[in-house]
């Protein structure tokens, strides 16, 4: 079977890899969509993030739906044939976070094309993909495209949890990326009355727009955007930092009211962060890191037509061109969510 391997920055093969059959609990998956996901960019841009960085070739992805081709002794509930997301995260059960339900924080982690460990954690790009029975949610109704939508929408849905309350609330969303745009869905569905969403590309503030933004601001044009709303100690509730960019935090917590809550999601290394703003507001500066639970509930959303990601997807290419994808998904002037098609 072929896998997308990274070697380095810019060094990205397709390369044979064994075909593996299931065991007990497991299930083997024909692998239909792969979506290019940041951390991906990352790997492929950089050769790493932060502190993590490449040190052996490592399979890439972690946003993945397909058909079950096999079951292994002992599975029941799915059938050969069967279109599911795949949930990459793969928590031990056993350590003392996921005791006490912080699966996320598991200190045994498994997440598909993860550098953080060494030997890396290899990722689900590849054509056959054996996964535990327990990963897998059916997504009968989806496309495959939707179905592998279904881990950073997930994302979001944990980071709104993160938030609490949202019903009636005013939300500022900064980078609007896939993750930034999937948050804005996720605060509009948890009941957020009013959204406004920041960037600096008129490309992506158009899909922000698109997916129920209340207003968008390009910081490139105006950089006094978010002026207005600082009035009065601020104005907003909630922020969703998608960026990772120091100047996007700082801004929006200038505009933020007092006792407001900040999720930090986006991942750009470490940064400074305007302490005395957020103690002379009493704000909460809360971190949200992956998800666990949620990914199934992102799936039945995205079923019941009340989440509607299509319309960020917007390359799909197939595994020989896999390397044009990760290029296309770097260039937010072009693409939001870029997939690979694997079938």
């Amino acid at each position: 079977m072929k896998a997308i391997v990274i070697h380095a920055a810019h060094d990205l093969r397709i390369e044979d890899r064994t075909e593996v059959q299931p065991g007990k609990g497991e299930v083997q998956i024909r692998l239909a969509t792969g979506g290019v996901c940041g951390s991906d960019l990352h790997y492929y841009n950089h050769g790493g993030f932060g502190a993590v960085r490449l040190k052996e070739p490592m399979i890439l992805g972690h946003e993945v739906s397909g058909h079950i081709s096999a079951l292994g002794e002992g599975v029941s509930g799915l059938a050969i044939g069967d279109l599911v997301a795949v949930s990459p995260s793969r928590p031990c059960g056993t350590c003392e976070y996921c005791q006490k339900g912080l699966h996320n924080h598991c200190l045994n982690m498994r997440f598909y094309g993860s550098a953080m460990p060494f030997p890396h954690i290899q990722g689900a790009f590849r054509e056959v993909l054996v996964a535990d029975a327990s990963q897998c949610v059916k997504a009968d109704g989806l496309t495959a495209g939707e179905a592998a939508m279904a881990e950073p929408l997930s994302v979001t849905l944990h980071a709104t949890r993160r938030a609490g309350e949202m019903l009636g609330k005013r939300v500022l969303v900064t980078g609007c990326g896939p993750i930034g745009t999937l948050a804005i869905l996720a605060a509009r569905r948890a009941g957020a009355a009013e959204i406004v969403a920041t960037d600096l590309t008129a490309q992506t503030l158009k899909f922000a727009e698109t997916v129920g933004a209340d207003r968008t601001i390009n910081l490139s044009d105006d950089p006094d955007g978010l002026k207005p709303y600082t009035a009065g100690k601020g104005y907003f509730d909630v922020l969703y930092e998608c960026s990772g960019a120091a100047p996007a935090l700082a801004g929006g917590i200038a505009a933020m009211r007092p006792r407001g809550v900040i999720l930090q999601l986006g991942l750009g290394g470490d940064m400074s962060v305007p302490m005395m703003a957020i103690t002379s507001k009493e704000l909460d500066l809360r971190g949200s890191f992956r998800f666990h639970e949620e990914f199934a509930t992102a799936v039945r959303l995205m079923q019941a037509g009340l989440i509607d990601v299509k319309p960020l997807i917007t390359h799909t290419m197939p595994l020989a061109e896999a390397e044009q994808a990760f290029i296309a998904a770097s260039d937010r002037t072009r693409a939001m969510k870029a997939q690979i098609s694997f079938s």
